[in-house]
């Protein structure tokens, strides 16, 4: 870039300070949290004095009734919604590459992403329980029911309904990897010369192209998996409670006022770490495995690859998922204004809003605190995430494989194993309750999906322009304030929208941090859901998806506005 000015070297002194910063705000307290639960795991809780290490939360943990049941549950609803996730996102992204679907999909694909899963879940439980819109649809005319069916489906002791509703949840965010990876190994081209070959579609594309972006979309299966082994909400929603899912059985002891109890849930989230772990490790063996017995069968030259079943199945599975999540967000907006819904009726019989009207005052209060965390956490995390890539820039180096890995360490850990014992900092830093408590544990999670947002088309842009700023002078601030962000508006709206919504869905990192105090709409809608009046629960489910799609529809309108611009000035 030629020579540096001294007002340049002193600008990126500045920038270098933005990685040692973002190392500070996201995983200093997870490394913090994680130490302050595994002490207590072995009775001693930080800032309480001296006290010898003992084994006994461990004993009671283990002797405590329904863990076996519940670990079972967890494994079987967390590693089965990654396997069957992974497997159709694959098949979808094998079979309609290019096609008219796909185009539309990704159009929808960001309202998709921003429905939050507890919101999700209401709508889920809504739709498929026995007195749900679905039985109502068949009812009577076709199962002669005139009262809902004597059967469990949400809440049922295998797990299922948790099962598909993680599946329908978590498959948005694997296409959005998928697609996105394929833009950096020229999936397109490399397609195009695997079918003159002779390769059908489905067949190139898990020879061609899945090999060389799997390493890319790791990281994210990982992410999936971690969640899906350590989901709260959902699992307070749809999971089993007879046990319950290993998470919500430790989230309850962690609630339990005797010290005992809080001390046996530490070494129970402790616990959970380990196996959240081993799955990853057991995943990463079966990878290897996998490539190793594929190895002759990528080399054969067999040219097809049950190309009309997977299309189909993978067609039928998508467009079931599809229908699910929009009849289960809209069963929220039939709900919050309904009256009367008597079963078998397939819609109310009346409508009303006397029930918004009733608890409009806590409602605000929620949208309010709920709106001011997610603003600040995400502009905190824009700011940071610019400084980094910035700093990126100047440096010219981008980030590595093991940064890569850090910044998604807050999305592989489990959140209640290292939240509980962010909780007990706070406290020793007097904190506890506060709102930059909330802001900071939102942070955590805000934090990696800027970053992942923002970076490609922060590193897409052509250098070119900096180049001709830098040689007429420009100092860095001001080519980025006029350079760099004018082009990037676009972009940068939509991570903020993106870290918004991801703010709005945080329950643990809520509760812990908040110690109940600031009662945002997420932890409403959980604690709706055990009241008994499905319309409140539904108000508070709709107003949880509102508020991030509102956001987004804004980011997508400066994104198009932007875009506009662009085009008519060439």
């Amino acid at each position: 870039m030629g020579s540096i000015s001294p007002l340049r070297t002193g600008a990126r002194r500045w920038l270098r300070l933005f990685p040692p910063v973002t190392v500070a705000l996201f995983l200093a307290p997870i490394a913090a949290g994680l130490m302050g639960t595994v002490l207590p795991s072995f009775g001693y809780l930080p800032g309480s004095g001296s006290a010898p290490l003992t084994l006994t939360p461990w004993r009671d943990f283990f002797n405590a009734p329904g863990v076996e049941s519940a670990l079972l549950a967890t494994m079987v609803t967390g590693v089965g919604a990654t396997v069957l996730s992974v497997l159709i996102a694959v098949a979808v992204s094998a079979s309609w590459h290019g096609t008219r679907a796909v185009s539309s999909l990704r159009k929808w694909l960001a309202p998709l992403l921003a429905a939050p899963h507890a919101a999700f879940a209401m709508g889920f439980a809504f739709l498929l329980a026995p007195s749900g819109w679905l039985v109502r649809t068949i009812s009577p005319w076709a199962t002669g029911w005139d009262r809902p069916p004597d059967f469990i489906f949400v809440q049922d002791p295998n797990g299922i309904a948790l099962l598909i509703a993680l599946v329908c949840k978590e498959i948005f965010f694997l296409l959005l990897m998928i697609w996105a990876a394929l833009g950096q190994v020229k999936a397109d081209r490399l397609l195009d010369i695997a079918r003159t070959l002779g390769y059908r579609p489905v067949s190139a594309w898990c020879k061609v192209v899945l090999p060389l972006i799997y390493p890319q979309i790791r990281l994210p299966v990982y992410a999936v998996l971690a969640y899906s082994l350590s989901v709260v909400d959902m699992a307070i929603i749809l999971g089993p409670t007879a046990p319950p899912t290993l998470s919500v059985l430790i989230l309850t002891w962690f609630q339990d006022p005797a010290p005992a109890m809080r001390f046996q849930g530490a070494a129970g989230a402790v616990f959970l770490l380990m196996c959240v772990f081993l799955t990853i490790a057991m995943w990463r063996a079966a990878e290897c495995l996998g490539a190793k017995a594929t190895r002759d069968w990528l080399t054969s030259g067999a040219r097809r690859f049950a190309d009309t079943a997977v299309r189909w199945i993978s067609g039928g599975a998508m467009i079931a998922i599809l229908a699910v999540t929009v009849g289960a967000l809209s069963t929220l907006v039939l709900w919050s204004i309904t009256n009367v819904w008597r079963f078998p009726d397939f819609v109310p019989s009346s409508f009303s809003l006397e029930v918004w009207q009733d608890i409009w005052p806590r409602l605000r209060e929620s949208i309010v605190i709920t709106s001011i965390v997610a603003m600040v956490s995400a502009s905190i995390a824009i700011v940071v995430t610019l400084g980094c890539l910035e700093n990126e820039q100047w440096n010219g180096k981008p980030t590595g494989r093991r940064s890569l890995t850090l910044l998604y360490l807050p999305l592989v850990v489990p959140q209640i194993s290292f939240l509980f014992g962010l909780q007990i900092m706070f406290v020793m830093m007097n904190m506890d309750g506060t709102w930059s408590a909330v802001i900071w544990g939102h942070l955590i999670f805000v934090l990696p999906y800027t970053f992942l947002v923002l970076s490609d088309p922060y590193r897409a842009l052509d250098s070119r322009y900096a180049r001709a700023a830098s040689s007429l002078g420009a100092s860095p601030l001001r080519l980025f304030w006029r350079i760099r962000a004018p082009l990037l508006l676009g972009a940068i709206t939509i991570s903020f929208s993106v870290g918004f919504a991801v703010s709005v869905t945080q329950y643990l990192a809520t509760l812990f941090p908040s110690v109940g105090r600031l009662p945002t709409l997420t932890t409403e809608a959980v604690i709706s859901v055990s009241g008994g009046d499905r319309r409140v629960a539904a108000i508070y489910g709709l107003t949880q998806l509102a508020l991030p799609l509102l956001v987004f529809g804004a980011a997508m309108m400066v994104s198009i506005r932007r875009a506009r611009q662009f085009a008519g000035s060439k």
